[in-house]
């Protein structure tokens, strides 16, 4: 045999034991059982107060993946929620919450959840002049917080944070009804500033609306119902600037008339 075929049957040789050895360190590798579970868990954690959110998102993940019938496998799918909204990455963190209270809706920490939920809706909630999908979605979870979990704080917190929604949703009414009221389609105005008032009578839209309606009202040419909602709104809002712009279009409206209107009853009902 050759020198030159001597060595072309040790390279092989020594390919083919580079090969297998890569491959046992590979399946030694596989069967390696997983770190405790305390560590890993601890690791995660780690990883989220460092602000690597999505490293600690999939390190929770393995930790449910690899313990997934233990107490911490429950801690960690709350957590990979969690480290998804850190990285405002909603719509995971949606569904790892989901999937929390779907399976633990007996959890200690089944409060936080729903609260979490409803955050995940409201920091997506968009300008006024845009759709409101995520506003309602925001209020409906919002409610649902304090609904269930009333002596809480994250009951408290939800309850500033519907007050806000509710805002924002009147205000997106406010923007169609001025749109209207522009194009002197005045019918179409009066439909959506009435529902500000019946509505969200909690809110701060609810003054301009009265001034628009007034100013909706005088557009149809129905003074009486105009200086009606005027005296309601100095009524209720004497201090306001839309008080003021209401009392110079139809002067001194007086007092609301004995018959009582679907304005006197809504704001009725805002100050009891």
């Amino acid at each position: 045999m050759t020198n030159l075929l001597r060595l072309g049957v040790f390279l092989c040789l020594l390919s083919l034991f580079a090969t297998t050895g890569c491959s046992h360190s590979k399946d030694a590798d596989a069967d390696k059982p997983p770190e405790p579970v305390e560590k890993m868990y601890a690791k995660a954690a780690e990883e989220l107060d460092a602000g690597n959110n999505t490293e600690a998102a999939k390190q929770f993940d393995s930790v449910e993946q690899n313990y997934p019938y233990s107490q911490w496998a429950t801690r960690a799918q709350l957590m990979a929620g969690y480290a998804q909204y850190k990285n405002l990455k909603y719509d995971d963190a949606l569904l790892a919450l989901d999937r929390f209270i779907e399976l633990h809706p007996g959890d200690d920490n089944i409060a936080y959840a729903y609260y979490l939920k409803g955050l995940c809706y409201y920091e997506q909630i968009s300008d006024v002049r845009r759709d409101q999908k995520m506003t309602q979605e925001a209020l409906d979870s919002l409610k649902q917080v304090k609904q269930r979990f009333p002596d809480t704080a994250y009951a408290r917190d939800a309850t500033l944070k519907i007050d806000l929604t509710l805002d924002h949703l009147a205000g997106k009414e406010m923007v169609i009804g001025r749109y209207y009221l522009d194009r002197k389609q005045y019918q179409a105005a009066i439909n959506r500033f009435e529902r500000v008032v019946e509505q969200y009578q909690t809110t701060t839209q609810v003054p301009e609306a009265l001034e628009r309606l007034t100013e909706a009202y005088l557009g149809l040419g129905i003074t009486s119902e105009a200086r009606k909602t005027a005296a309601i709104l100095g009524q209720n809002y004497p201090q306001s600037s839309w008080y003021k712009d209401a009392y110079q279009l139809v002067g001194d409206p007086g007092k609301p008339q004995p018959k009582e209107s679907v304005y006197d009853r809504t704001i009725g009902k805002m100050l009891n």
